[in-house]
C-alpha cells in the first residue's frame, strides 16, 4: 500500500480537543514534524479531520 507524509503546519493552541487527540493520534507533537503513514482510510479521515493544521504528500 502506498504512504503520505503529514507535516504539521498549524499549532494547535486553541482548537477543539479532539482536534488535539487526532494530531496526537497520527504521531505529531511539535510544529513542522513530519511523520509517514500508510494510505488507509482511517488515516486519510484523520487527516481530513486536522486539514487545515496539516500538509499531506503522497
Amino acid at each position: 500500500m502506498a504512504t503520505i507524509k503529514v507535516k504539521q503546519v498549524r499549532s494547535a493552541i486553541g482548537r477543539t480537543k479532539s482536534q488535539k487527540r487526532t494530531l496526537e493520534a497520527l504521531g505529531l507533537k511539535k510544529l513542522h514534524q513530519v511523520v509517514t503513514h500508510e494510505d488507509t482510510p482511517a488515516i486519510l479521515g484523520m487527516v481530513a479531520a486536522v486539514r487545515h493544521l496539516v500538509e499531506v504528500e503522497k
